[in-house]
């Protein structure tokens, strides 16, 4: 057999086996039902403190399914406010959803949930701005039903110790591992409801800067949307962006493409890259071994040229722990660092407009939450 036809054939497997084992990673846990958004009632505790409390606000372009959302596109946003319980005795990123009979030492559980107009929404979200004007909005990845990205959300929240709410936008994603075409799809068509959301955000005066934090498939969206309103002329919106994506599932060529579209942004767009990340091989398998922006490798002399040029924070994340065997969510662990940030060179803090390569040596320097990285690392502007 010619060896070309060999090694096309190893592809094949290889991307097989990258499937099967992701296939089989999801299906060794047990996968929430959209019953954990029911609100329960946990007894009152003398010990327990308002730190155990993190409040969290919605909102979704999926279909109402079930006390939950689905996977079908809706035609209009949906806003929710959810308040909840964090439990003290948690380990790492990996979240306890609760049972039908929750323990508050140990699992995450929702303790009040309402639905909201679209004007309360936005008058609850302008309350947790922070008193530097920012707010932040998490878009979740590939493979997330509306309740994990949510839980999701909730674990950074309280890892960091966020003030205010943080905002969820949730994308029908069709929450399974077979779904990658369908929800590249999905993501594509909630460009304009992302948009609709950032829009009536930046509205505000009170409003000087919204982290536009995108995961995965999620950091594809950000940068589509953002390309969209850079093509609507909507300076005043882009303007207020700080863009940061996390292991960015996206093509290497598509997103340079996004880059010349949207143009200089005045916060430098940040990458959060991690060369071993296995999700985003599998996704370049399928994608014909395209390659990805997550997985820059940050060594290359041309990486760190591009981002110079580009104007681009590229911060390898690598020796951050992850919890899904794949490399893929070690930005979730970010937020256990809590508020101290660590240098990008050497020991010295590097300023506002630094941009260029850099690394995060988790065991020999604390970084900053997702949202408070986000923050710090585009400075006050």
């Amino acid at each position: 057999m010619p060896q070309r036809r060999l090694n096309g054939l190893a592809k094949i497997v290889s991307a097989m086996l990258i499937a099967v084992g992701m296939a089989t990673l999801t299906g060794c846990i047990s996968r929430p039902s959209p019953d954990v958004l029911k609100p329960v009632h946990l007894q009152a505790r003398a010990d327990a403190a308002a730190s155990n409390r993190v409040s969290v606000l919605a909102a979704t372009n999926r279909t109402p399914e079930r006390g939950g959302f689905g996977s079908a596109w809706a035609d209009n946003l949906t806003y929710e406010q959810y308040a909840f319980s964090v439990p003290s005795d948690r380990k790492g990123i990996t979240i306890a959803y609760p049972t039908s009979m929750p323990d508050p030492d140990r699992q995450f559980a929702v303790i009040g949930r309402k639905q909201l107009a679209k004007d309360a929404f936005v008058e609850e979200a302008l309350r947790s701005v922070q008193p530097n004007g920012t707010i932040g909005i998490f878009v979740h990845g590939y493979n997330y039903s509306y309740q994990e990205a949510l839980y999701r959300t909730a674990q950074i929240a309280a890892d960091a110790k966020l003030p205010g709410a943080p905002i969820l936008f949730s994308w029908p994603s069709a929450a399974a591992v077979a779904g990658y075409v369908a929800d590249r799809d999905a993501a594509l068509a909630s460009r304009r409801a992302l948009d609709s959301l950032v829009t009536s955000l930046s509205a505000s005066g009170k409003v000087k800067r919204i982290i536009l934090f995108g995961h995965s498939m999620g950091g594809f969206l950000v940068m589509e949307t953002v390309r969209e309103l850079r093509l609507q002329h909507r300076d005043d919106v882009v303007g207020k962006l700080a863009v940061v994506l996390a292991a960015p599932d996206i093509d290497v060529d598509v997103f340079r493409s996004q880059l010349k579209d949207i143009g200089r942004m005045p916060m430098p767009i940040s990458l959060l890259v991690s060369k071993d990340d296995r999700a985003l091989v599998a996704s370049s398998f399928i994608a014909g071994e395209r390659p990805r922006v997550g997985r820059l490798d940050i060594n290359d002399p041309v990486i760190e040229e591009a981002a110079v040029k580009e104007r681009l924070r590229v911060i390898d994340i690598t020796s951050i722990q992850a919890s899904d065997g794949l490399g893929h969510d070690r930005y979730a662990s970010l937020a256990k660092f809590g508020a101290e940030l660590a240098s990008f060179e050497n020991g010295k803090r590097s300023s506002a407009g630094d941009v260029g390569a850099y690394v995060f040596d988790a065991a020999g320097a604390a970084v900053a939450s997702p949202f408070r990285l986000a923050g710090r690392v585009v400075g006050a502007h």
